[in-house]
C-alpha cells in the first residue's frame, strides 16, 4: 500500500479513484485486524462464535436459494449463483474445523457437529464454486499433514493429482455445453478452468472465447499497459487511482457498465498495476509468512499450523483467480486473523502452564 501511495505522487488520477483504491488495499488489513481483535477481546470461546456464525451464513444462504427457487422459479445455475452468492470461503473454513473437531478445543456435542457439517456442506454445494471445492481439498490435505515434504505426503499428493487428472479428463470428454443448465453448466466451468486464467492470446472478436477467458484478457491488458509506461511503473506501479482500459464497456456483477477497471480478478496483476514488481514480491512474501509456521509439540497448535499452511497454499490460487483478500465480499481474512490470535492465546496459555 505504501508503494502504491508513493507511486501516486507521480500520477494524476481522480480523487474518487484514489480513495476507492485506498479502501481496496486497506481491506485485507482491516479483515485481519477484525478477526484478530475479535479473538483477543473474546478469548478462546471465540472459536464457538466463529463456528456459529459460519452455520448462520449457511442457513441464510440455503434460505435465500430456496426463496428464489420457489417464489421466482429460478432454475439456471448462473441466476441462482447471482442471487445466492458465488462462493463463501468462510463457510469452508468452518466446515474444515468441524470435520476435524476432535483436534480443536471446540466444546460441541458430536450430534451438533454432524448437524452443522450437514448444513454447511449443503450450503457449500449450492454455491457450485470451483474455488471452494479446491479450497476444501487443500485444507483437508493440509490437516492430514500431506502438505509437508515427506515421502508419504508426496506419494499421496501424486495419487491426488492422478485422480484429479482422470476426473478432469472424464468431464472434458463428456463435452458439457456452454449454455447448459444445472450440473452440466458446472461441468463446463470445470472444463475451461485450467486455461481460463492462463491464456496468453485471446480472439476479442469471438464473444464466447472472450467471455470464457476474460480473466486472461485482463492479465494481458495489464501487462501491456504497465510495461508500456517504462521502468518506473514496472518497479513501482501506477499508484492508487490507476485503472486498466479494456477497450469496451462491460456489464459487471455490481449492475453497471464499466470500461476503466480499477481492480482485476487476479490480485497479483492488481498489485502489479498499483505497486509494480515490488508490490507483487511483498504479496508473495506475505503468503510465505503465513506458510512458514514453526514446529510445535502442542497438538492443537500443530493443527492450527496445518490450517495456516493450507491457507497459504490456497491463497496462491485464490489471489490468481479471484482477488484473494482483496475481493469486496471476501471474509477469509477475518478467519485467518482469528486463527493467528487464537494460536497466540494458546501459546501464552502453554507458557503459563510451563512456568507454574
Amino acid at each position: 500500500m505504501l508503494i502504491a501511495l508513493f507511486s501516486s505522487f507521480f500520477q494524476d488520477f481522480r480523487s474518487y479513484n484514489f480513495f476507492r483504491d485506498v479502501a481496496y488495499l486497506l481491506k485485507p488489513i482491516l479483515g485481519l485486524l477484525v478477526g484478530y481483535n475479535f479473538c483477543k477481546s473474546v478469548g478462546k470461546p471465540a472459536i464457538k462464535t466463529i463456528i456459529h456464525s459460519g452455520v448462520a451464513l449457511a442457513v441464510i444462504h440455503i434460505a435465500t436459494i430456496a426463496f428464489y427457487y420457489v417464489v421466482f422459479g429460478i432454475r439456471s445455475m448462473n441466476e441462482l449463483r447471482q442471487y445466492g452468492g458465488y462462493f463463501d470461503d468462510y463457510e469452508i473454513y468452518v466446515l474444515v474445523l468441524l470435520m476435524f473437531y476432535k483436534r480443536f478445543d471446540i466444546g460441541l456435542k458430536r450430534t451438533t457437529v454432524y448437524l452443522f457439517i450437514a448444513i454447511i456442506s449443503f450450503s457449500s454445494f449450492l454455491y457450485l464454486a470451483r474455488t471452494n471445492i479446491i479450497q476444501v481439498l487443500i485444507l483437508v490435505l493440509a490437516m492430514k499433514g500431506h502438505l509437508r515434504m515427506t515421502k508419504r505426503s508426496l506419494s499421496i499428493l501424486g495419487a491426488f493429482i492422478i485422480i484429479s487428472t482422470l476426473s478432469y479428463t472424464a468431464i472434458y470428454y463428456s463435452y458439457p455445453q456452454r449454455n447448459a443448465r444445472g450440473l452440466e453448466a458446472f461441468f463446463y466451468k470445470i472444463k475451461i478452468a485450467p486455461i481460463e486464467a492462463f491464456k496468453t492470446h485471446i480472439n476479442e472478436d469471438d464473444w464466447k472465447e472472450f467471455n470464457d477467458n476474460y480473466r486472461s484478457f485482463e492479465n494481458i491488458i495489464t501487462v501491456k499497459q504497465v510495461t508500456g509506461n517504462g521502468w518506473f511503473t514496472i518497479i513501482f506501479g501506477e499508484g492508487m487511482g490507476s485503472t486498466i482500459d479494456i477497450g469496451r464497456e462491460m456489464w459487471t456483477n455490481d449492475g453497471e457498465y464499466i470500461r476503466y477497471v480499477p481492480a482485476l480478478h487476479n490480485s497479483y496483476m492488481t498489485i502489479f498495476l498499483k505497486s509494480g514488481i515490488l508490490g507483487v514480491l511483498l504479496l508473495i512474501y506475505s503468503i510465505y509468512v503465513v506458510f512458514k509456521q514453526p514446529r510445535s509439540d502442542s497438538e492443537i497448535i500443530r493443527n492450527i499450523n496445518y490450517l495456516l499452511v493450507g491457507s497459504a497454499v490456497f491463497l496462491i490460487l485464490s489471489n490468481w483467480v479471484f482477488m484473494g483478500f482483496y475481493l469486496k465480499l471476501d471474509n477469509k481474512s477475518i478467519f485467518i486473523g482469528f486463527l493467528l490470535c487464537y494460536k497466540e492465546l494458546l501459546l501464552k496459555e502453554q507458557k503459563q502452564y510451563e512456568n507454574e
